[in-house]
């Protein structure tokens, strides 16, 4: 039975590390079918508004979204509410996909090329779950009068509960060991998160959990990143640890992340880098991160585990041959990093 994937190239690199991903996809999952849906930049610029309705309709009748990359500076001036970002928010609020995957993991190939020491980051291999539609982003009431700004950081006990078990569950499928960051010495917010989590883990007694400050957790994923395992914690700060975790691989080209809800709704698949618009139409663009999000829509809305598998060892494949773009340190174009996937792919190593 063909699946229908909503396509959101956006802005910037977007379109070309999308088309270079569709190639590899037509091989491995021939009967998917597409539509092309507009967001971002590319919206404001059609529509005046960055998540037109016309979207905002179709991402529901689908059965995943793929999105490569919005925003640029084009768009900093405008008013919040008409912000690219503003409009993916909407997007991942629309599809209630409150669990933000984002795994970092170390090429042993490239692993010199992290800014850290190669015996430090080498064997890194971790996920962070990020609850990505409460907390301190969309807690009431905020304002900024020009005088005094503020924001509200709100979660309830069926947030912390949706997200932990999502951890949990990954947790069990890996090494077995969660460890969950907060700042439960200072906000109450933090202290309800761990209490919820603590209390959650007795339904997983399989799974070792650990809780750690989040200050902690950032000095630590920088001093030993290979003792995490599955990483949960909230909105705020799973932005920042994920983007820090992000830079282990040496590359943020590298980072594919899912956002997913319950099941009910699509999930959205898309790289963690931005559209990068200075190198945008110069075929300079590393579509890796864009490929493996395709392998997570593949693993995760598809249970189609072998097709993922092969997509994700063509392209160690491509890295460990030293077939590379320039933000690695190579000298090859986006559609030579395409071709080199897709003929492994064809004719697997």
């Amino acid at each position: 039975m063909s699946k229908l994937i909503a396509l959101i190239p956006g802005d910037g690199i977007g379109p070309e590390v999308i088309k270079e991903t569709i190639k590899v996809l037509n091989v491995l999952a021939p009967d998917f079918k597409y539509i092309e849906l507009d967001l971002g930049g590319v919206a404001i610029d059609k529509y005046g508004v960055p998540f037109p309705d016309e979207t905002k309709k179709k991402v529901k009748e689908v059965d995943a979204v793929l999105m490569a990359a919005i925003g640029g500076p084009k768009y900093d001036n405008l008013p919040r509410e008409k912000r690219p970002e503003t409009g993916l928010l909407a997007l991942r609020k629309e599809l209630n996909a409150f669990a933000n995957i984002r795994p970092a993991m170390v090429f042993d190939s490239l692993a010199h090329l992290s800014t850290l020491k190669t015996e430090v980051v080498r064997g890194t291999d971790l996920v962070v779950v990020r609850e990505l539609t409460g907390g301190i982003y969309f807690g009431q009431p905020t304002a900024n009068d020009g005088q005094k700004a503020y924001n509200t950081a709100v979660y309830t006990v069926e947030e912390i509960e949706r997200i932990a078990k999502v951890a949990f569950e990954f947790a069990q499928k890996r090494s077995k060991k969660l460890c969950s960051v907060d700042k439960a010495n200072v906000l109450n917010v933090s202290q309800l998160w761990r209490d919820v989590v603590t209390k959650l883990a007795s339904n997983y007694p399989d799974v070792e959990l650990s809780h750690m400050y989040v200050d902690n957790a950032a000095m630590q994923l920088i001093k030993n990143p290979k003792q995490f395992d599955v990483i949960v914690t909230s909105n705020l700060f799973g932005d920042i640890l994920s983007d820090e975790a992000s830079m282990l691989t040496g590359s943020i080209g590298l980072l594919p992340s899912a956002s997913l809800g319950d099941g009910t709704l699509p999930g959205l698949y898309e790289p963690v880098h931005g559209s990068a618009p200075d190198i945008a139409g110069k075929g300079l663009a590393n579509p890796v991160a864009m490929m493996l999000s395709a392998a997570m829509m593949l693993r995760y809305s598809f249970s189609m585990n072998k097709e993922a598998d092969i997509l994700e060892s063509a392209i160690k494949s491509v890295l460990d041959a030293g077939i590379l773009t320039a933000d690695l340190g190579g000298k090859s174009n986006t559609l030579e990093i395409g071709e080199a996937v897709l003929n492994r792919i064809k004719v697997p190593v």
